[in-house]
């Protein structure tokens, strides 16, 4: 995948949860402690919704980078995040 690239250091750990707390009941994969980096967060965003078939966002508010797609997509973005090489813990 291209947003790969865009990272030099792999030295973080992508923190992968489902969230539905303030949501009326809808799923949300969230992806957290992500570097906060704009170009990173959008090039990996496009490719999750393309591999997931799902809408979502990134946010930039907190310390670190967050991406959230829509649904429960968890083993999905495991392998895609696994297979480029990214650490990666599920909760």
């Amino acid at each position: 995948m291209d947003f790969t690239k865009l990272i030099k250091s792999r030295n973080f750990v992508v923190k992968i949860k489902l969230d539905t707390n303030g949501r009326k009941g809808k799923a949300v994969t969230v992806l957290d402690g992500l570097p906060k980096q704009e170009l990173f967060l959008k090039e990996l965003l496009k490719a999750l919704k393309q591999a997931c078939g799902a809408g979502g966002t990134y946010l930039m508010d907190k310390k670190d980078g967050v991406v959230e797609l829509q649904g429960d997509h968890q083993d999905r973005v495991a392998e895609i995040l696994s297979k480029a090489e990214f650490q990666v813990s599920k909760k």
